[in-house]
């Protein structure tokens, strides 16, 4: 596969990743640089290293992992985006509530949820036989730069929705989880 077409793979990809990015960045309006390219990263690691394992371990549990990978996508960012919701409706605009946006449990299931459709194309790259580790480098870049450009956008627009932002954030999560399983729920 050329560069060109992995590189369409990558931004396919990254669309969820960016719109999470983007939810992140309107509730964490006040991240500093060095906090904004950890959450990128982290990401990043979490796509390429679902590529990577949809690559070695497709064979073995692809059937299940088709079967249910929009159902783990959807619960994922489902729970933590109502529990942003209500979060926001509770505090109305409250600062102390977007800490919980930034636990390692709500990190893990943001990259999870996001990474889900990575050990998809994973498994089509090893039936393909596809340099995988070429491919992985090139969505984690990708993934990371959509990241860093969707937090900072949502940076800005955050400092203007004021008290809302988690609301928005939560219904964005709520949204990404929703289009997961719709999407996989139609194409079976």
């Amino acid at each position: 596969m050329d560069f060109i077409t992995i590189l369409a793979v990558a931004l396919g990809l990254s669309f969820d990743t960016f719109a999470v990015s983007l939810s992140f960045g309107v509730v964490r309006n006040g991240i500093v640089f060095r906090d904004a390219c950890g959450f990128g990263l982290l990401m990043a690691v979490f796509q390429a290293g679902f590529l990577v394992a949809g690559f070695f371990l497709g064979s073995l549990v692809s059937s299940f992992m088709q079967a249910a990978d929009h159902w783990v996508a959807l619960i994922l960012l489902a729970i933590l985006g109502i529990r942003m919701f209500i979060s926001g409706l509770k505090n109305d605009g409250a600062k102390g509530s977007a800490a919980d946006y930034n636990s390692p449990m709500a990190l893990v299931s943001m990259g999870v949820g996001t990474s889900i459709d990575a050990f998809a194309v994973g498994i089509s790259f090893a039936l393909l036989s596809i340099a995988i580790w070429y491919s992985a480098l090139i969505i984690g870049v990708v993934t990371f730069l959509a990241s860093m450009t969707a937090i900072r956008i949502g940076k800005s627009a955050g400092a203007r929705l004021g008290s809302r932002v988690e609301i928005i954030g939560g219904l964005i999560l709520v949204a990404i989880g929703i289009k997961i399983f719709l999407e996989h729920t139609l194409a079976a």
